[in-house]
């Protein structure tokens, strides 16, 4: 319903402010890593979810798209509600979630206050390559300095393909370092 909201800050706090736009003020509910991006700020922009409920509207504010694409991804996991999604984003930024879940993980998810070992696991496995097809291949949180072959086999991830059949694809190219990371994804895909 509403995709953003943008105005003036008239009161925030780490999990919650009012933004006053267009004449209306509204009560937006935000992670600890929106707040650190809005804290210093007087006006902003928050890409917004609205949660309609039986007994109330609820609204959250991100600052990017970015979480907020993964807010709603964790919302479609099942054991999984906004309360506790928003809590992940507070504890873990969108990055180390990417990173936890390409790296499967759990015991960092296990670290966020109200996650157990099996919502972890749910997770771990309902997201894996949701949360990575987000960005472009090239910004994934992956060392900074990969080589050929790892960038092939991150987006190849990305793509769906386990992680050990994208290896072992990729261990059949002989001149693997020699090509480009998408002339590499090409044969690692004739291969598999």
């Amino acid at each position: 319903m509403y995709a953003f909201l943008e105005g003036e800050l008239v009161y925030k706090s780490p999990s919650l402010l009012y933004l006053s736009a267009g004449g209306v003020g509204y009560e937006v509910n935000i992670t600890l890593q929106t707040y650190s991006h809005i804290v210093n700020l007087e006006k902003c922009r928050l890409y917004t979810h609205l949660q309609v409920r039986e007994d109330a509207w609820v609204l959250y504010g991100f600052a990017d798209e970015e979480e907020r694409a993964t807010f709603r991804q964790l919302l479609n996991i099942n054991g999984v509600g906004a309360a506790t999604a928003r809590i992940i984003l507070s504890s873990l930024t969108t990055d180390e979630l990417e990173r936890a879940i390409f790296h499967e993980d759990a015991k960092t998810l296990e670290k966020v206050k109200g996650i157990g070992a099996k919502t972890a696991q749910r997770i771990l496995l309902e997201l894996k390559g949701k949360v990575l097809r987000q960005k472009d291949s090239t910004s994934l949180s992956a060392p900074k300095h990969n080589t050929i072959p790892e960038d092939a086999l991150i987006a190849l991830v990305n793509l769906g393909i386990s992680k050990a059949m994208a290896e072992n694809a990729i261990k059949k190219i002989t001149n693997a370092s020699s090509l480009t990371v998408e002339e590499l994804i090409k044969q690692a895909l004739r291969v598999l």
